[in-house]
């Protein structure tokens, strides 16, 4: 190997060319890596994103899925395989290769840089994720850019309204979005009360009879003394299980009474979580009420069929092959 290739391997530049050496990884067609050892999964791929701009034109941004990692935003449950999305008003020949899906849309002002790697405008990479995913997956991931502050419900209404691609969507997952929400699972449980028809507040501050803080619940079922709430793994934890039995007990002298939910709770027993909700609120009990949820599962990436659906229209968008993992 000559020096050249010493020195390329060394930067760990990407390089775009044919290389049939050792010591690299293949990105896609004519685009190549540098192995890094011993980088982690986070690095690696912000070194590809960065390799896929050898190949972009040079006002292109990312957008979409890609965009709003980069942001730190929740995502959907995504399929194996997810292309990088990338976004140009140029006027000139949009690439086309293997695991990138590049559009050609109106450019915003309000472009910038995380990590160093261009990205759309927060109301775009929504309203281009709303043109493929489901509205529950979109809903977490407004809920998402609300809660940081990258979005705000003025802002965002601009493009509910604006009559392009996904907007319609975009419309319905911001009137059920709320900036509130502190993980994906409560955004989920918050989803499946409003289908439920059962009216929660989020994020409710109890205070007992003397006025004093007491805790901050996921969710208060309004007119009962009943509190909801996601329990994800750190739950089970020690440390954590001892704070929340002391939650639970300071929970219990303000009156209220807690109800821990699981993410296989919502995804394979909504039936039996809607008996125990209708025997909390003294009302008959319809299991016709779970027709909704189950379709916005369905049609969301929290089901397989959701994720195939995802999975196919990238492919078949992108074009090249039926498996990314092949082709690049």
């Amino acid at each position: 190997m000559n020096d050249d290739r010493e020195r390329m391997i060394d930067d760990l530049e990407p390089i775009r060319g044919n290389v049939r050496a050792a010591g690299f990884r293949r990105l896609s067609h004519g685009l190549y890596l540098p192995l890094a050892p011993d980088r982690d999964t986070r690095h690696e791929h912000r070194r590809d994103l960065a390799a896929w701009r050898l190949v972009l034109p040079s006002d292109a941004v990312f957008t979409h899925i890609t965009a709003a990692e980069l942001c730190g935003w929740w995502l959907p449950m995504l399929p194996r395989f997810v292309p990088v999305f990338a976004t140009t008003g140029s006027s000139g020949n949009v690439p086309r290769r293997a695991g990138l899906i590049c559009s050609r849309l109106p450019r915003s002002a309000g472009t910038g840089l995380v990590d160093g790697l261009p990205v759309d405008s927060p109301q775009e990479v929504l309203l281009r994720a709303a043109r493929d995913l489901a509205l529950l997956d979109l809903v977490v991931m407004v809920d998402s850019a609300l809660r940081v502050g990258h979005v705000n419900e003025e802002g965002l209404d601009e493009y509910c309204h604006s009559g392009r691609p996904g907007s319609r969507r975009l419309r319905l997952a911001a009137a059920m979005s709320d900036a509130r929400s502190e993980s994906p699972w409560e955004t989920m449980l918050r989803l499946f009360h409003a289908a439920m028809d059962i009216d929660v507040e989020p994020q409710f501050d109890v205070v007992d009879d003397g006025g004093r803080f007491s805790a901050r619940v996921d969710l208060w079922v309004r007119g009962t003394p009943f509190v909801h709430e996601y329990d994800g793994d750190e739950h089970e934890k020690a440390p954590r299980r001892k704070a929340d039995l002391r939650r639970a007990r300071r929970l219990l002298d303000a009156g209220l009474e807690r109800r821990g939910y699981v993410a296989d709770d919502l995804l394979n027993h909504a039936g039996a979580m809607l008996q125990e909700m209708d025997r909390e609120l003294g009302r008959r009990h319809r299991p016709a009420r779970l027709r909704r949820w189950y379709a916005l599962v369905r049609d969301s990436s929290y089901s397989a069929a959701g994720r195939r659906r995802l999975q196919n229209r990238w492919l078949k968008v992108n074009g090249f092959g039926t498996n990314w993992g092949q082709t690049a």
